[in-house]
């Protein structure tokens, strides 16, 4: 299908933008979703990345290791722990995000018109719709 094509290319070539020596993808996906959703229990996450809580454990242990994230108890059950995004984990977060968003907008801006990008702006966020509801 076309538009799995598509999103697969754009998101290798965004890959590829991401800056040298930069964190791996499932820690930037997790403070992504942590910037996004706000605090979030480990079980939430892995379910928001479609992997076992198992899976993330090495990646938030590197997270709070380097205090971009915070661990708590969870307010209504002592039991389960909430982590929060940082200062320093949004920071992260969005000088990675910048390198990848200034080659996109850069693009962007070369190679469409403004009446394609305005349509690009409308898909990004139907994709989003389908990726964060279709789970």
């Amino acid at each position: 299908m076309a538009v799995r094509r598509a999103v697969l290319s754009i998101g290798r070539r965004l890959k590829a933008e991401r800056p040298a020596g930069g964190r791996p993808s499932l820690e930037l996906s997790v403070l992504g979703h942590l910037h996004r959703r706000g605090p979030m229990t480990p079980g939430d996450l892995a379910a928001a990345e479609r992997v076992q809580p198992q899976t993330l454990t090495r990646t938030l242990t590197s997270l709070e290791h380097g205090r971009l994230i915070a661990r708590a108890h969870h307010p209504l059950d002592g039991r389960r722990a909430l982590l929060t995004l940082s200062q320093s984990g949004l920071d992260a977060l969005r000088s990675d995000m910048a390198v990848r968003d200034d080659w996109l907008a850069s693009a962007m801006a070369d190679y469409l018109t403004r009446t394609e990008r305005e349509l690009l702006r409308l898909a990004a966020g139907l994709l989003e719709r389908l990726a964060d509801e279709s789970a």
